[in-house]
């Protein structure tokens, strides 16, 4: 899903970046790094950088969408955008089902067997289509371990605790 920087995991959750201007009258083409980009036409406000900014314009074309913002009212204000990303605060994350997480929130998770030994942190999540699979890497090795995102193998995710438990098949360690 969604990835964040790790400074901006706890305050804020990245929703897209802004591209070149399009027009002449302000408008930002946005590429959405969300699974929900239909989020944007009901947004009222948003990040860009440090900046809070009021949108006053939402259309979407093709893979991308084309936001105003009260403020940058020509294409040359609106270039000043370019390349930023689109926060929110994390409050204003769209909420999941039960068992359903942010990759941000899955990244960093320390994982353990189910005896409670230390397997090592998730650095990354591969979104193969059919399963998620976390990459763990190894403390003190240079291998990694891939961890298919499968209640078989997921047992538990605890992100009070920061950890996850998982039950390794003899193949896969």
């Amino acid at each position: 899903m969604t990835k964040s920087l790790p400074s901006e995991a706890k305050r804020r959750v990245i929703i897209g970046k802004a591209g070149a201007p399009h027009g002449l009258w302000g408008e930002v083409r946005v590429f959405p790094m969300t699974d929900f980009p239909e989020r944007f036409r009901g947004m009222k406000q948003v990040y860009v950088g440090e900046e809070r900014l009021t949108i006053v314009g939402v259309r979407y074309q093709n893979d991308t969408i084309l936001l105003r913002f009260a403020g940058y009212d020509s294409r040359e204000m609106a270039s000043a955008l370019t390349g930023r990303l689109l926060t929110v605060d994390r409050a204003e994350a769209v909420p999941l089902r039960e068992g359903e997480y942010y990759t941000f929130d899955i990244i960093g998770l320390r994982v353990e067997d189910e005896e409670g030994h230390l397997l090592g942190e998730i650095t990354d999540v591969l979104q193969t289509g059919s399963n998620d699979v976390y990459v763990v890497e190894v403390p003190g090795q240079a291998k990694q371990l891939l961890v298919p995102a499968l209640k078989s193998v997921v047992r538990q995710i605890s992100l009070g605790e920061g950890k996850m438990v998982v039950h390794l098949m003899e193949e896969m360690t």
